[in-house]
């Protein structure tokens, strides 16, 4: 493959198609114009488009000295802007920089991949697993397949160019001519601090142009940017809304999703997946001119077309949370006509994401969960207290880090949520779990932008006891993962769970270990 050094628009063209103002140079500044490559500064190579959020004085220095094309930004700060016009180096600046990347995505999609199968997996919860069960099953048929999921979900958003980054540096260090599918997470909302990016999932799927997309859920997250239920929904089904053909995969069991069928332009087919044996959908005229992928929970297995594809036995897990996201990925893949046997043989051999309720270790059960919102930690504290079965004399330790420098609504939320399912839990006869609580406010392993607040502590705190529920701080996550090894039995369970403030208990559990 040739290193795509031939340039497809000017820098007057490219401006105006990201409504950007020119500063500095009227030109390219690379002495070859444009790379092909959209980049990030720091690794950017002469010829490559840098997009970067914010560029300061420094930035615009190391981007003449590394011969860029130009540079794309929407805060130049301090003295950047009389720099570059000192250096006589170019920049562009917009008004909204995922303007800008969802052109570069759409341009390096177009120029490496254009003929490639694609398909958007969206939605508050699920979305890395089910992109990353895609994507292992179309591993296993033998098919060339990108992702940009990772276990952070760091690269599934139009805050940067990182998505354009990965496929090029993909394509070309593969040396593939042909990609057969791109499996891309997408973000349901996104802003940067406060900000947010309004419709940002409909740009970032507008510019990947899928044959299909796959709704997980709706649910209350990234409060601040959004505030209400009402509003998820809203952004969430942007994803929907820019299908411009194929189909979309849509969770029936979660109404909000259900009812996107009804955002979709003309000819869309719809396909539902659940995890419930829907006895209206059979009986529904309407419903049955769309097709169904079923756990059935009576015959205990995944059914399509009254045909089982894999038993409860032969799913990795067994919680309802994750068998979700595997009938998700499953439809997804039976949408991309996928044989059965790669199907069956790619879910029978995977293997989780970290902190997806990864095993850390088997005595006492250590498990590491993402579970940062209100339905993510209802889904898991439920999963692992189903584990722990009926026996009173083992403790299911749930070790929960707060939500650092996110408001007080969402660790309201969350809060909330960890004394409902835990309330619900003790008040069922049949369910002698024995639980224990260890928040953490992990100030040992977070940076500055996700240090706990005092009023973020004094919330989460207030609402579990309000719900005499027990519980013991620590203001350091490694002495609460220690304290609670230590006192743990090898029949415990440990259930790690929380977002920033958790992602390091892995490594440092081990070791304590």
């Amino acid at each position: 493959m040739n290193k795509h050094n031939e340039n497809k628009f000017t820098i007057k063209s490219l401006a105006k198609d990201i409504s950007g103002t020119i500063v500095g140079a009227k030109d390219f500044n690379s002495k070859n114009g444009f790379s092909g490559i959209f980049n990030v500064l720091s690794d950017s190579k002469e010829g490559d488009i840098v997009i970067r959020h914010w560029i300061n004085e420094e930035g615009i220095k190391i981007a003449n000295k590394n011969n860029i094309a130009c540079l794309i930004t929407e805060n130049p700060q301090g003295n950047s802007v009389n720099k570059a016009k000192d250096l006589n180096f170019p920049i562009i600046i917009v008004d909204k920089i995922e303007i800008a990347n969802a052109f570069a995505l759409k341009w390096t999609i177009n120029k490496f991949v254009s003929n490639s199968k694609k398909v958007v997996v969206s939605g508050t919860n699920g979305k890395s697993t089910t992109t990353h069960v895609i994507y292992h099953i179309l591993k296993c048929s033998g098919a060339n397949t990108f992702t940009n999921t990772d276990s952070k979900s760091e690269y599934n958003t139009l805050i940067d160019p990182m998505i354009s980054k990965l496929i090029s540096d993909y394509v070309l260090n593969h040396n593939y001519s042909k990609l057969d599918y791109l499996i891309i997470e997408v973000s349901e909302v996104q802003g940067w601090l406060d900000k947010q990016m309004k419709n940002h999932a409909y740009l970032l799927t507008d510019a990947i142009n899928p044959d299909s997309v796959v709704i997980t859920n709706v649910a209350m997250d990234h409060i601040g940017l959004v505030n209400s239920i009402e509003e998820v929904f809203e952004e969430t089904s942007g994803v929907v809304k820019a299908l411009n053909k194929g189909i979309a995969l849509l969770n029936y069991d979660d109404t909000l999703v259900r009812s996107m069928r009804n955002s979709t332009k003309k000819g869309i087919e719809i396909f539902f997946f659940s995890i419930n044996n829907h006895e209206e959908f059979v009986d529904n005229p309407k419903l049955l001119r769309n097709k169904l992928l079923i756990f059935d929970p009576i015959k205990e297995a995944i059914v399509y077309e009254n045909s089982t594809i894999l038993t409860l036995d032969e799913l990795p897990f067994k919680s309802n949370h994750f068998i979700q996201n595997i009938v998700a990925a499953v439809a997804a893949c039976i949408s991309l006509n996928v044989p059965v046997e790669y199907i069956v043989k790619g879910i029978k051999s995977y293997k989780p994401l970290k902190r997806r309720f990864s095993r850390i270790l088997n005595k006492p059960l250590i498990i590491d969960d993402f579970a940062h919102n209100p339905d993510g930690i209802k889904a898991t504290v439920n999963a692992v207290c189903d584990l722990a079965g009926d026996n009173e004399d083992n403790i299911v330790w749930i070790v929960c880090a707060i939500r650092g420098s996110r408001g007080e609504e969402i660790n309201k939320l969350n809060a909330e949520s960890l004394a409902n399912v835990i309330l619900k839990i003790k008040n069922n006869s049949l369910n002698k779990t024995n639980i224990k609580i260890i928040l953490s406010s992990s100030n040992d392993v977070v940076d500055n932008a996700n240090i706990v607040k005092d009023f973020e502590r004094e919330i989460f705190e207030n609402i579990l006891n309000k719900n005499d529920i027990s519980f013991t701080h620590y203001s350091n996550l490694e002495e609460a993962l220690n304290n609670t090894y230590n006192l743990a039995n090898k029949e415990d369970i440990i259930l790690l769970i929380g977002a920033q403030g958790m992602d390091p208990a892995a490594s440092l559990l081990l070791n304590i270990i």
